[in-house]
């Protein structure tokens, strides 16, 4: 009976034959995404050198290189972006914890749907910094505020991208779960997950960036260290160089997390057949 009833679910996918791509496209798909960074670079060195902007505000770019080598050297830099990356982390993953668990109930239930929908629409349109004096008067600076407000950040589109892609799980494969009588559980595993993991990363990787956005506003406004404090403290010093390299470092981590966990999503999707 299992053996029929795995034959039976592995035919609802159908696997996406993907054409392997020429090496002057990967090369082509490579440089692509460098060309608008080169441009604005190069733009930046020739108002730099030009003068069109004052120092003060737009430092050349081997400036900020000659900043960025010795915050590096010195340890400002490591020290700094290990706390931010501490306060990302354990806010992302208990924002994403949250967001899946909340998402999930939404998406199967209809009843958790009636009672949870109202109020987390009203919530989701209170932006995190609106959360900070409240936060504040309550934990104080301390590191507690900078994980919830990270953690708010992230669990907003988790939520939505979760919820939304379990609804829009065509109706043929939840039917066909419940003809093969699949345990809840059973049916979760073969057929929810699988059919929601593209909106679900979605999610998850639009959350990634609303976390940085919120870890820099936090550490700004309410913080003695970190990434976000070092470009305050740069501010406050006249060194635009210091904001910048503040800037580029985020930039940097950010997007290598999100190459990660879009490198996650493709070995998810070849080991889980797409359905449709």
């Amino acid at each position: 009976m299992a053996s029929h009833t795995d034959a039976r679910l592995d035919a609802i996918a159908v696997p996406a034959s993907t054409p392997r791509p020429r090496p002057s496209r990967a090369w082509r798909a490579a440089l692509l995404p460098l060309l608008l960074p080169a441009l604005a670079l190069c733009a930046w060195q020739l108002a730099a050198s030009q003068g069109w902007v004052a120092p003060q505000i737009l430092p050349a770019p081997e400036q900020v290189w000659a900043s960025f080598v010795e915050l590096l050297e010195n340890g400002d830099i490591a020290a700094n972006f290990a706390v931010s990356l501490h306060r990302i982390g354990m806010g992302f993953l208990l924002g994403a914890a949250l967001g899946l668990a909340t998402g999930i109930a939404l998406g199967v239930s209809n009843t958790a749907r009636d009672y949870l929908d109202p109020l987390l629409r009203a919530l989701f349109a209170i932006p995190s910094i609106g959360w900070i004096p409240i936060l504040i008067l309550v934990f104080g600076i301390a590191e507690t505020l900078k994980i919830l407000i990270i953690a708010k950040a992230v669990f907003v589109p988790i939520v939505i991208n979760t919820a939304q892609g379990i609804r829009d799980i065509p109706k043929t494969h939840l039917e066909t779960a419940r003809v093969l009588r699949l345990r809840p559980w059973t049916r979760f595993i073969r057929v929810i997950a699988p059919a929601s993991l593209g909106p679900v990363f979605s999610g998850v990787r639009l959350g990634l960036g609303h976390a940085f956005i919120a870890l820099i506003v936090v550490e700004m406004l309410a913080a003695t260290e970190g990434i976000g404090y070092m470009m305050v403290w740069g501010r406050k010093q006249f060194q635009t160089d210091i904001v910048i390299v503040g800037m580029i470092v985020v930039g940097l981590a950010g997007f290598a997390l999100d190459r990660a966990l879009l490198a996650i999503e493709q070995i998810l999707n070849r080991k889980v057949p797409p359905h449709g």
